[in-house]
């Protein structure tokens, strides 16, 4: 039998070619005003994504964990992972429109990480509300608007859950149509690049809680990698 290679490539006009073995289907660009308009709504969607994600990793760890000294259990860590998982679908399909080699396979393929991603960060969300679900239990740190970040945390993946839902439903309706101008190109460069920045702060930030150990502690009360390298006063 023989092999069968699909892939699908996008010109600068917005037309798809899907390559199947030998065989090129080319899909045209969309012309219908409403057609566009939900590509572009579709593409900008991802990079709002991107930013929400963006302000609730920022803000819990510049905020929350530098500034009032509220250092992350494991278990806000693993829902801080999700987030960005979660993100990494976004990010996936954002590059991929810029490039002009997003296809609907990849679309839903990104959908379907960022789902993947809220799954598991919901899971550990559930399990520290669950923790704490006592009467009287003050839960971990501080709460904004009454509930810990925790709960907001879970209430971010299912946003993301019931949002990654509805573009599925609409199939390719909403398949993202790369901006046309070269500024609104660059917006979106700007945003990968602040989101990766982000991605990559946390990480330092864990390795700086957890030191050179597999574990972190269920109750950090400082930085392990700097009372293993005698940094700490």
């Amino acid at each position: 039998m023989s092999e069968i290679h699909v892939s699908a490539l996008q010109t600068e006009n917005a037309t798809t070619t899907v390559v199947v073995g030998d065989t090129r289907i080319v899909v045209p660009p969309p012309t219908k005003p409403h057609h566009i308009l939900l590509g572009k709504l579709g593409f900008w969607a991802q990079i709002g994504f991107m930013l929400a994600y963006i302000g609730v990793l920022s803000g819990a760890m510049f905020y929350f964990q530098f500034g009032l000294g509220e250092y992350p259990c494991p278990l806000c860590i693993t829902q801080r992972m999700g987030m960005m998982l979660s993100s990494l679908g976004a990010l996936y399909v954002v590059v991929n429109s810029l490039r002009g080699r997003l296809s609907p396979s990849g679309f839903m393929t990104g959908l379907g990480f960022a789902i993947l991603g809220a799954l598991l960060g919901a899971a550990m969300s559930i399990r520290q509300i669950l923790l704490h679900i006592m009467p009287g239990d003050p839960g971990y740190g501080g709460a904004v608007l009454g509930l810990h970040l925790y709960t907001w945390a879970l209430v971010s993946f299912v946003v993301v859950m019931v949002f990654a839902g509805v573009l599925l439903t609409f199939g390719t309706e909403f398949l993202p149509v790369r901006p046309s101008s070269t500024f609104g190109r660059v917006v979106a460069w700007v945003v990968i690049g602040i989101f990766l920045f982000t991605v990559v702060a946390n990480l330092v930030a864990v390795f700086a809680l957890e030191g050179f150990t597999w574990y972190l502690p269920d109750d950090p009360t400082s930085y392990e990698l700097f009372n293993q390298l005698g940094w700490s006063k």
